[in-house]
């Protein structure tokens, strides 16, 4: 099983390339099972749970294809089999997003019950309300979610709470419905418009996506269309933390800065300095950075998604920093794996409260999910010795080969089988 070694004390210089946005590329390639035209995504990051999400298309009888520039070919003219099946599904919870589309074109779906990483309950009961509201019939059996309807119809729907791939199933599920569709309550994500958008270059009619009301006015058929996935915000946001956190001046090209206002604010507060273009950042840091004061929720807010990363970096700050995780009840299962670093880290409830040290000392550590691994690797970077982190698989979930963006920028950081 692959590992990563971390020597760290080295300082980040030079330019990385941002990847396209996993979180928006996973929803998008589901979109082509709404139409029976060609549908080409481009910017899509070479990442194990994309893989995961073509094979899930192709057992259904989708035709996909991903060249090495990052665009996938997808063809769902003749979907053969509209099941989705626990064995591809347990390992990633985003293959709950088929059920949608599946409904909408095909009137029938059996999805498997999801699975992924081990960060909190993440009920699909919002998504079976909403199915349900438009005139979908569901059933539970074997494990699997079995749905039916002769044809969606538009519905008002208000979200009990603000789900992402909610919205984006619902969303897509109204596109071809009967009528118009209201989805109140609506998560704001930038990866929500951008599914959105690819979708209008398919023919839908949608609006207020962003917001927090979507409406979708159903069409009789979906087309094809050609759509470039957004960039990365939490990779863009990783990279920058490691700066942050190593120290180094370090150029991020194809961004959107628009997307990361909060952690951006964030990490000025440490005392780095950015400075932001249309579609580049610039960060230069010293290494020492001020404690701070976060709190995760829903998008515009401080994403659930870059906690773990900034309490590496605040394991080093100067003074007391305090976390306040309100998006998922188990997210903190890094932090036994940081103390094993030598950070100092008390947790209560969903507070973290980690008082900053002169210095982290390597060690072997293992990474429990996919953001977790990212800030074992920040803190490798910044520790002393020689820092390894085992089960890396979650790593390469959501980021496109990020030990060699790491390497040209000068961290000694390299991959073990």
């Amino acid at each position: 099983m692959d590992k990563l070694a971390i020597d760290g004390g080295a300082a980040l210089n030079g330019t990385v390339e941002i990847s396209g946005a996993k979180n928006a590329a996973l929803p998008i390639l589901t979109a082509a099972l709404l139409t029976a035209e060609p549908l080409i995504v481009d910017n899509v990051p070479h990442l194990r749970d994309v893989s995961t999400m073509l094979n899930l298309l192709m057992q259904m009888g989708v035709s996909a294809s991903l060249d090495e520039h990052g665009s996938v070919a997808l063809n769902a003219a003749t979907i053969t089999s509209p099941v989705a099946s626990y064995e591809l599904v347990k390992t990633m919870r985003a293959s709950v997003l088929v059920l949608g589309p599946l409904i909408a074109r095909l009137g029938e779906a059996r999805v498997s019950l999801p699975g992924g990483c081990a960060i909190g309950l993440r009920p699909v009961d919002q998504h079976l309300k909403g199915l349900q509201a438009m005139g979908a019939t569901i059933v539970m059996e074997d494990g699997y979610m079995i749905a039916r309807a002769k044809r969606l119809r538009g519905a008002r729907i208000c979200l009990d709470l603000v789900t992402v791939t909610g919205t984006e199933n619902l969303m897509m599920a109204a596109t071809l419905a009967d009528g118009i569709t209201y989805i109140e309550n609506a998560a704001r994500e930038p990866e929500v418009v951008d599914l959105a958008h690819c979708l209008q270059a398919m023919g839908a009619k949608i609006s207020g996506a962003g917001s927090d009301v979507i409406t979708v006015e159903g069409v009789g058929e979906l087309h094809g269309a050609r759509y470039r996935v957004m960039p990365d915000r939490i990779e863009t946001g990783t990279f920058l933390v490691a700066v942050a956190a190593a120290g180094g001046d370090v150029c991020l090209n194809g961004v959107r800065p628009d997307t990361l206002d909060a952690v951006l604010e964030k990490l000025r507060e440490t005392g780095v300095q950015i400075e932001a273009g249309g579609d580049w950042l610039q960060i230069k840091a010293s290494g020492e950075t001020q404690a701070i004061q976060l709190r995760t929720a829903p998008y515009p807010a401080f994403p659930t998604d870059m906690q773990a990363q900034f309490m590496a970096m605040m394991c080093k700050a100067q003074g007391a920093s305090r976390v306040v995780e309100t998006i998922f009840e188990n997210r903190y299962m890094h932090v036994q794996e940081l103390q094993r670093l030598g950070a100092d880290i008390a947790v209560e409830g969903n507070t973290a409260l980690i008082k900053g040290v002169p210095q982290l000392r390597g060690a072997t550590v293992m990474a429990t999910d996919l953001r977790a691994s990212a800030s074992l690797v920040i803190a490798g970077l910044m520790a002393s010795g020689t820092t390894t982190v085992e089960r890396i698989y979650h790593l390469d979930r959501g980021y496109e080969r990020i030990e060699e963006k790491l390497s040209r920028l000068g961290a000694r950081i390299r991959r073990l089988r």
